[in-house]
């Protein structure tokens, strides 16, 4: 398998496994152009990131761990894990990945998830990044990890289409996801608390048609579980790169 490359400027950190090092190898990957870097934002949130950690970390000894956990035992070879946040779901990838990069636009989260590299099986690297402009060539994925994120990137349309992008045909999108609500009622209050809700959630917005987003990039979605937890709508499973 060719070597992935990533742009030198924005990988932050590497762990290699002797004999499959070669994997990670650092270079400048032809699609991550200047204007990609300077069209990123690079926002650093370190109180709100102190705080995410400690959340993530009780929140992983709980049922989000344990979906996440039987969630992540379906990656397999080149994974990307976007809004990858403190690194929690480093130590969920299985054996079956060849290699793990992490994508996370916050500098102060990215320090955090850094002392995480060595939790997986994997070799990992971490890279500062936005989702909406992924800097990665065309089909360059088997797997993409979305937990918890899509409702807090800045486009929702612009990311799936690029997770689509750089998806092998065939690749697989695995998603724990809190969606809009289906019951009209209890989607009317998530429009009425966006804004509160974002304010102290990083940005989430809690109202969003993630789903119909996905589909309309270009996935088909296999079977969902739906469930409720804690109080938002949520979704578990894989959509497939057509």
């Amino acid at each position: 398998m060719p070597a992935i490359e990533l742009p030198v400027a924005d990988v932050v950190a590497v762990r290699r496994r002797t004999r499959v090092g070669a994997l990670l190898a650092t270079g400048t990957l032809a699609c991550a152009l200047a204007a990609a870097r300077r069209g990123r934002r690079r926002v650093s949130r370190p109180l709100f990131a102190r705080w995410y950690g400690v959340l993530a970390r009780r929140a992983e000894r709980g049922e989000i761990g344990r979906r996440r956990q039987a969630l992540l035992t379906q990656a397999s070879g080149r994974v990307l894990d976007i809004g990858a946040g403190t690194g929690e779901a480093f130590k969920h990838v299985p054996g079956t990945a060849t290699v793990l990069v992490a994508l996370e636009p916050d500098p102060a989260m990215l320090r955090q998830a850094a002392d995480r590299l060595g939790d997986g099986e994997a070799p990992a690297a971490l890279v500062q990044g936005r989702s909406e402009r992924l800097p990665f060539a065309t089909a360059t994925f088997d797997t993409v990890v979305a937990c918890l994120v899509l409702c807090t990137v800045g486009d929702l349309a612009f990311t799936v289409a690029e997770l689509h992008r750089v998806l092998r045909p065939g690749g697989r999108l695995l998603l724990m996801e809190h969606v809009r609500a289906s019951d009209e009622a209890l989607a009317q209050c998530q429009d009425l608390v966006e804004r509160p809700w974002g304010w102290l959630h990083g940005g989430c917005h809690p109202n969003r048609r993630t789903l119909e987003a996905i589909e309309a990039a270009g996935f088909r979605l296999g079977p969902l579980e739906r469930y409720g937890f804690p109080v938002l709508p949520h979704v578990q499973g894989v959509a497939v790169r057509t």
